[in-house]
């Protein structure tokens, strides 16, 4: 495992020390489809072939995420949703009130695309 901190680059450099070691991983989940992309690249850096040689999956389902090639399998979660519950949690505290419930749970949906394959 690898902590990218949800920054491409830092992603990149890390996906990068992963994906050199002998016994790298077929296949690899990123925190976000930014970083995912960057995994794609590190891999690519490498002479690795997406999906053939490595799969990648994101998270967040972001335009970039079907605009890269091949297209980068995610998972989506309802971005607008999100935004206006976080925007209805910032409203309750600054009213003085404590959001109810303070752990909320959204549905996501697995989007497949042209990043994954089974592993060779």
């Amino acid at each position: 495992m690898r902590a990218g901190l949800y920054i491409p680059e830092t992603a990149r450099e890390q996906a990068h020390l992963l994906l050199a070691q002998p016994d790298r991983p077929t296949a690899v989940f990123a925190a976000n489809d930014l970083s995912a992309i960057a995994v794609m690249e590190a891999g690519a850096a490498l002479g690795l072939r997406v999906p053939e040689d490595l799969s990648v999956i994101g998270f967040d389902d972001v335009p970039e995420a079907f605009r890269v090639v091949p297209a980068l399998t995610t998972v989506r979660q309802p971005m607008r949703r999100l935004g206006a519950l976080a925007a209805e949690f910032v409203t309750a505290q600054l009213a003085g009130q404590r959001p109810d419930p303070l752990h909320v749970q959204l549905p996501t949906r697995l989007v497949v695309r042209g990043t994954t394959a089974p592993p060779a």
